[in-house]
């Protein structure tokens, strides 16, 4: 079988897969931490793998950008394809003056200014939030791994190119960690499906400082990510 953006077969993905929104990012973890990656699709040029790490299969999917994009795609790996456990990999910006530039986060739970709640028939104040037993996983394998982290409250946003002036610190004030723009929308389908999630993001953006990392930086600090979240996916 195969969907109209996924070109797999049923057993084609792993229970566990790492969700990145870019596709390269797939392929990039697919050949340089994954033994005998096969690529399942590459339908709408977003590419999936399924190979193992430590000799457990575990696939990684690109998802795309935004709450809707990552919907789809987590949806019918859920659905369509049996996937358990779904670790959202991706980039950050931080709202807050200790929480630095390559620091990894743990979305504990996503607030959102999305209107993707309506799916659900459920009011908009319900609080979508990571599954524990990624939570702990994660916490347990950095004690090897080594990465500066911490875990809290990240917001999903829509739009991308706000035009309102420290819009933000609204969501600082209330302890909201940082801004990405999918965990909310997989954490949602998660829940509704009774199968674990978790998202965990690189810092590369800093709304206090006004630092932005460049593609080197991104690329060495998304990769001790990686490892954590294999780490994760495979325990």
């Amino acid at each position: 079988m195969s969907t109209h953006i996924n070109a797999a077969n049923k057993g084609d993905i792993a229970e566990s897969v790492l969700l990145p929104g870019d596709p390269k990012r797939a392929k990039f973890i697919a050949e340089n931490f994954l033994e005998e990656a096969v690529c399942y699709t590459d339908i709408r040029n977003m590419w999936g793998y399924t190979g193992r790490y430590k000799g457990v299969p575990v696939s990684v999917q690109g998802t795309g950008m935004g709450m809707p994009s990552m919907g789809i795609y987590s949806w019918e790996l859920i659905t369509e394809y049996d996937c358990q456990n779904l670790i959202r990999i991706g980039t950050a910006g931080s709202f807050k003056k200790d929480i630095h530039m390559g620091d990894v986060v743990l979305a504990i739970a996503a607030s959102t200014d999305s209107n993707y709640f309506h799916a659900f028939n459920v009011p908009a104040g319900y609080a979508p939030s990571a599954s524990w037993k990624l939570l702990t996983r994660a916490y347990e394998a950095n004690k090897t791994i080594g990465l500066s982290l911490t875990a809290g409250n990240l917001v999903s946003c829509d739009v991308f190119y706000e035009t309102e002036e420290g819009w933000w610190k609204r969501w600082a004030g209330m302890n909201v960690l940082g801004v990405e723009m999918e965990a909310a929308a997989l954490y949602m389908n998660a829940a509704y499906n009774n199968v674990n999630a978790m998202a965990m993001v690189t810092i590369t953006d800093h709304f206090v400082t006004g630092e932005k990392a460049t593609t080197q930086q991104r690329t060495q600090a998304n990769a001790s990510m990686f490892r954590l979240a294999l780490e994760v996916a495979t325990a």
